[in-house]
């Protein structure tokens, strides 16, 4: 059975979108992005490293959508990201001229995926679809880079839906910019009586 390995960048209440860029999602009127980039270091840059080293992706149709119009052109930034297998949760599209893109209609798609043989999964934003795996119990990691701002507004990681889950903290650094990178094990389900104790 392969991991899904959820990678994303959030803000200290929780908000995922558009940190890249002020274009990169606007939608609900946001107009807070690309909020990551005062925060870059060296550091940082050397464990973003580590965590674009190939691997088959599970996107959003948007997130897709969004990195189909970048990175075919721009590989040079992400080694091996055009050789993938982008695999994308769609119910509008069946094609692309991405490379490597095969397209699942819904959740059954994506369990049979989890169930195939191969490498692991990671999942960069697609909020929506983050939350439809977490509510389906189908997160088997966390990689979560926080950084030290709020927006008050936008999508968020954890939104309505997440069933309760117990994670255990595996890895986690600072960067010289506050910036807390903390990885996460699914370790089970919440018992009865232990959340607030």
């Amino acid at each position: 059975m392969r991991k899904i390995i959820v990678l994303s960048f959030i803000t200290l209440d929780g908000v995922m979108q558009a940190p890249g860029g002020p274009e990169e999602d606007t939608s609900g009127g946001f107009k807070y992005g690309g909020w990551v980039a005062p925060y870059f270091d060296e550091v940082g840059g050397k464990i973003m490293e580590k965590q674009m080293k190939p691997a088959d992706l599970l996107l959003g149709r948007k997130t897709f959508e969004i990195w189909a119009d970048y990175w075919p052109e721009h590989a040079d930034n992400w080694q091996g990201i055009n050789d993938v297998t982008k695999y994308v949760l769609s119910t509008t599209m069946k094609n692309s001229d991405w490379k490597n893109s095969v397209f699942l209609k819904n959740l059954a798609d994506i369990e049979n995926l989890k169930k195939s043989k191969g490498s692991d999964i990671k999942v960069w934003g697609s909020s929506k679809l983050v939350q439809l795996l977490m509510k389906n119990d189908l997160v088997d990691e966390l990689c979560l880079l926080i950084y030290p701002l709020t927006l008050g507004e936008g999508k968020k990681l954890f939104d309505n839906g997440s069933i309760p889950a117990a994670f255990t903290l595996t890895e986690s650094s600072v960067t010289p910019t506050g910036v807390i990178i903390a990885n996460y094990k699914r370790a089970g389900k919440v018992k009865t009586g232990t959340v607030g104790a």
